[in-house]
């Protein structure tokens, strides 16, 4: 099931050449997703009702595009108690990680009466859209809670949500209970392309946002890459993976369980593994087969494994962990013998999973940390969502006079060497210098 490469033999770019397929962005796409941009830009409202009665089946003139605050009552009141304790518990989890990452301004002052700084500020506006599931039939209730929580923690006092809506423009209330409680101050009935639209550029119904947040397929990637600029956005997410790094230690029915929560995803998931024992392939590979024949997404996952799965063997675990660093993944499952040995070695990937106990839908609804990861090999140079993408910082400069005429000559001398004369009379009029 797995493609298997053994670096005795085979080249391992093999490996990242057959990951990185999955990152090519169609200009078909791209100008599928220009016109609707351009149409939601100059046509408001009137090109969000044409492309949901297109693409859901949904008409405003039948349910209004903004959910009103009796639904979301509604939804509340229709939430099973276990569930409501369920996302209640995933919800304090993850405001109590996120809390510990909430950093204050600061200032300092030498004796000359310089005064430095840093403020930092929330963004005022923020947009988080929430993708369905495959076909648009499952909403992502865990996407809201955190993307929601850490921009409530971050101090935004406009949280907008957008969603697809499913059959009859019903939005589903366990979603609707999610948003209530993390913070969510406005919530819209809209979903792909469109969305993204009406949040970068604002419509008649809705008004636009600094920065947009949230995940979705490669229409709504495609978007968020094109009004960059226009506002802000989280990063240039791809299709989810999982690799999976083990010795021959590692329990293959669970490493099997583990690579296939991903492959359910997305047809372009990625799963990998990464070991230096073989037997623990051929076994992986049968309990692959084996677990298959009971998911509902069998085909999906077949999908995604046969075009992106598979299994790197090593010739010792520590060229595997170079494999793991230069692939850079999304999700990182360590299930060796002692697992945390290897934390010193990960330089790269998105979150860490330690252990048997630790699997990746730990990490995706309930332990707290950020889900929203970088993917496509991105976490060589970016880290989960946290409460930092919600603020923006600010220098704050202070001389005295005194400062002024200390260093005023210097920063002249900087400005002269650049040929910069304007730069260098700013200062040298305040010190009389001709």
């Amino acid at each position: 099931m797995l493609k298997i490469y053994d670096m005795n033999v085979v080249d391992v770019n093999e490996v990242y050449l057959r990951l990185k397929a999955r990152n090519i962005t169609g200009e078909e796409v791209s100008n599928i997703v220009r016109k609707i941009l351009m149409d939601v830009k100059n046509d408001g409202d009137k090109a969000l009702r044409t492309y949901t009665l297109k693409f859901d089946k949904v008409d405003y003139f039948d349910v209004p595009v903004r959910v009103s605050q009796e639904e979301i009552e509604s939804a509340e009141n229709k939430v099973s108690l276990h569930m409501k304790k369920v996302i209640d518990l995933s919800a304090e989890n993850i405001r109590r990680f996120h809390e510990k990452q909430l950093r204050n301004s600061w200032f300092t002052t030498d004796e000359n009466g310089t005064m430095l700084g840093q403020l930092i500020t929330p963004i005022e506006q923020v947009g988080v859209y929430v993708p369905g599931g495959t076909a648009g039939s499952v909403p992502l209730i865990s996407t809201v809670l955190m993307n929601v929580i850490p921009a409530k923690i971050a101090g935004v006092k406009r949280i907008v949500m957008v969603t697809p809506p499913g059959a009859s423009g019903v939005i589903s209330n366990e979603m609707l209970y999610a948003a209530k409680i993390a913070g969510t101050d406005e919530i819209y009935r809209v979903g792909g392309a469109q969305a993204i639209a009406a949040l970068a550029y604002g419509t008649q119904s809705i008004q636009p946002v600094d920065k947009i947040f949230g995940p979705g397929n490669i229409y709504v990637a495609t978007a968020k890459r094109l009004v960059f600029g226009v506002c802000g956005i989280d990063q240039f997410a791809g299709p989810s993976e999982i690799l999976v790094f083990a010795d021959k230690t590692a329990n293959p029915a669970y490493v099997a369980a583990d690579l296939l929560s991903q492959a359910e995803h997305d047809p372009m998931a990625a799963a990998v593994l990464v070991t230096d024992s073989y037997p623990l392939v051929e076994q992986v590979n049968r309990l692959i087969e084996k677990q298959l024949e009971s998911l509902d997404k069998k085909e999906l996952c077949i999908k995604a494994l046969s075009d992106y799965g598979c299994a790197v063997i090593s010739r010792n675990l520590s060229e595997g962990m170079d494999v793991v660093n230069r692939i850079a993944p999304e999700h990182l499952e360590i299930c060796t013998e002692n697992p945390i040995e290897w934390l010193p070695r990960i330089k790269n990937a998105g979150a860490i999973f330690l252990g048997d106990y630790s699997p990746e839908p730990v990490g995706d609804y309930f332990a707290g940390p950020n889900h929203v990861l970088p993917t496509s090999g991105t976490a060589k140079f970016s880290s989960p969502l946290c409460v930092d993408d919600f603020t923006k910082k600010s220098s704050i400069i202070s001389y005295s006079k005194r400062a002024l005429l200390e260093n005023g000559k210097d920063i002249m001398d900087f400005a002269m060497t650049e040929k910069l004369p304007a730069h260098a009379k700013a200062v040298g009029i305040r010190l009389e210098v001709k």
